[in-house]
């Protein structure tokens, strides 16, 4: 059977893009795929309480220094690193490289050298592309940002993107990015939307209020349900979409189409710091292993969570957003797999945007 490649971390794009790293690539993670599984009953949402008090939520904020962000790893390498893997330390990206033949991010391995840079479009955003990046501005400048977490112990960071909700305090991102399957949920949840190089958080810094992934994902990390919904709490008395606004959302759409994948990948040739875009037609797992759809995408780990947005208008940066990074299979780095916004993800939003 095929293996896969959560997005997580460093290896977890190659290993499921949709990880919370914010690095952008998850190491390599050979989970076997799930059987393909009958869509979940609408009422199978497992739920997780995290910073509620004024109290809890400013332990959060107050954890993540500017120094954890920097070091926060992709999610993708979680279970290396929780599970007999190198202890976190400054070589821990360039031990992990050497023992899984991965090639990381000079700086993050505190090495020196040269980090590629994505293809750079010019005026007008290519209809398709499988990594470049976004200078187009609009509205996914700022819906969209980096989420920072802690799992088992350890710093990662995903992506994740604001949608149109009551409560206007709904973010959506990878079931991975918030509940490791049917092991632990994430700690010290953090979302900066519009997340700027260098750190930056022009629109401030929200915590998780509550957490929200399907029964399927959260019993056992199902791909086909690896997505995860959470609602924030409000920063400076604002909710997040008064904020920077948000995505419409939508589910039971048409398969195939065009769609636009976003997020903060780290690895090379990736440094994490600036929004990358891939841009095409999507179709079925060709496995036939998930529900999900492919997008041709080179984006490593961190870009796990990040949205996939359909009638997309490059002017404006407004979509619908129907999808989100998950996975990548172990022998075809060049796919991006995002899970089907079915039955499933519906319970999931109205659960979440009634929180």
């Amino acid at each position: 059977m095929t293996s896969s490649l959560p997005l997580l971390a460093s290896a977890p794009l190659v290993a499921g893009m949709m990880g919370a790293a914010l690095i952008g690539a998850t190491p390599v993670h050979h989970a076997p795929k799930q059987d393909v599984a009958a869509p979940a009953r609408p009422a199978d949402v497992v739920e997780h309480v995290a910073a509620r008090s004024s109290h809890e939520q400013r332990r959060v904020l107050d954890y993540w220094t500017p120094r954890r962000m920097s070091q926060a790893l992709p999610i993708t390498l979680l279970d290396t690193v929780t599970k007999g893997g190198p202890a976190k330390d400054g070589g821990l990206l360039s031990g992990l490289s050497s023992r899984m033949g991965l090639v990381t991010a000079p700086e993050l391995a505190g090495a020196t050298g040269r980090v590629g840079t994505p293809r750079r479009q010019t005026a007008r955003p290519a209809a398709t592309t499988s990594g470049s990046h976004w200078m187009t501005g609009g509205a996914v400048t700022r819906t969209t940002g980096r989420v920072f977490l802690t799992m088992d112990g350890v710093d990662f960071v995903c992506s994740a993107s604001t949608v149109k909700s009551a409560n206007k305090d709904v973010v959506v991102t990878a079931g991975h990015c918030v509940k490791d399957g049917k092991g632990a949920w994430a700690a010290n949840w953090t979302f900066v939307p519009g997340y700027e190089a260098g750190g930056g958080r022009p629109y401030g810094t929200f915590t998780a209020r509550r957490m929200f992934v399907a029964g399927p994902w959260s019993r056992s990390g199902d791909d086909s349900y690896d997505v995860g919904m959470v609602a924030l709490n409000t920063s400076g008395g604002r909710h997040v979409a008064d904020t920077v606004g948000v995505q419409d959302i939508a589910f039971n759409p048409g398969r195939g189409g065009q769609t636009y994948g976003f997020g903060f990948p780290a690895d090379p040739p990736f440094d994490g710091e600036r929004l990358i875009y891939c841009a095409g037609r999507v179709g079925d797992d060709p496995h036939g292993q998930t529900r999900d759809q492919g997008l041709r995408c080179d984006m490593t780990a961190g870009s796990s969570g990040g949205p996939w947005l359909s009638s997309f208008d490059a002017v404006t940066g407004r979509g619908t957003l129907t999808s989100v990074s998950s996975f990548k299979y172990s022998d075809d780095r060049g796919t991006m797999y995002g899970p089907y916004f079915g039955d499933s993800a519906k319970a999931l939003f109205a659960t979440a945007e009634r929180a």
